[in-house]
């Protein structure tokens, strides 16, 4: 199982919020990114948090400079509308792309991309809310309602050559409560290519319980590492006492 570290971005800054809204300034991207890196994280996500809004990316630069010092697969998003907006990110140094709004207003841009690029490239990105017994997603970084029910979008986006699922639970991101144990676990059942949990870790027994329930890919956390409440490490030693699998030992 991969640990993911995601960091989000606005105007330089890494940012943090709480269900995507009340962001605050919490460091330097490159600095935390390479922190992780040398720490033993598996992947890096970087994500402009108000690119869609503005419709513009603004981390090509940063990117750039994160791959003259880390070298493990890195994903870009947030703004990406375009086959030549993936072309520049992967020119970059991006080794995938995740796409969320420019999907669900164009969705055929996530099959052009899979045939041009590959899948594996391919990352669809779902901000989900819970309505009722079931959830809807988002876009523009939580902030609009799609009225598309999540676990449907979810199938439709692998028929469309999705290469993965990045997973985000807006009622549990920036909670520290746990994942959304009951999406994930929809999700996954839904569809057979790999699944990226989300939002709301805050203890290591939240990896016990998340793995309890359904099993996805990798997990991808933020507030955890950005504030030191657990090493990478540890989260990778919690997997492994659960019987799953990491990519590489670390010390913790």
């Amino acid at each position: 199982m991969r640990v993911i570290s995601r960091i989000d971005i606005k105007n330089e800054f890494v940012i943090k919020g709480i269900h995507l809204e009340g962001l605050r300034k919490v460091g330097n991207p490159n600095e935390m990114a390479l922190r992780y890196y040398q720490s033993g994280i598996d992947e890096i996500l970087f994500m402009d948090a108000v690119a869609s809004l503005y419709d513009r990316n603004n981390l090509f630069h940063i990117v750039e400079a994160a791959c003259k010092e880390i070298f493990i697969p890195i994903t870009m998003g947030g703004g990406i509308r375009t086959l030549d907006d993936i072309h520049q990110c992967l020119q970059s140094g991006a080794d995938k792309v995740a796409i969320n709004t420019a999907a669900v207003h164009n969705p055929e841009i996530i099959q052009k991309a899979s045939q041009r690029f590959g899948n594996q490239c391919v990352v669809a990105s779902i901000e989900a809310k819970r309505v009722g017994s079931s959830w809807e997603a988002y876009i523009d970084n939580g902030r609009e309602p799609t009225q598309l029910n999540a676990i449907d979008w979810a199938k439709k986006l692998e028929s469309l050559g999705a290469g993965e699922l990045l997973i985000t639970s807006i009622d549990q991101e920036g909670t520290k409560r746990g994942f959304d144990n009951q999406l994930i676990a929809a999700v996954n059942r839904a569809v057979s290519i790999p699944v990226i949990a989300c939002g709301g870790m805050g203890k290591v027994s939240d990896i016990a319980s998340l793995l309890n329930t359904t099993v996805p890919s990798a997990i991808a956390c933020a507030s955890i590492f950005h504030y030191d409440l657990i090493s990478i490490g540890n989260v990778k030693v919690a997997i492994a006492d659960a019987g799953y699998p990491v990519r590489r030992e670390v010390s913790v």
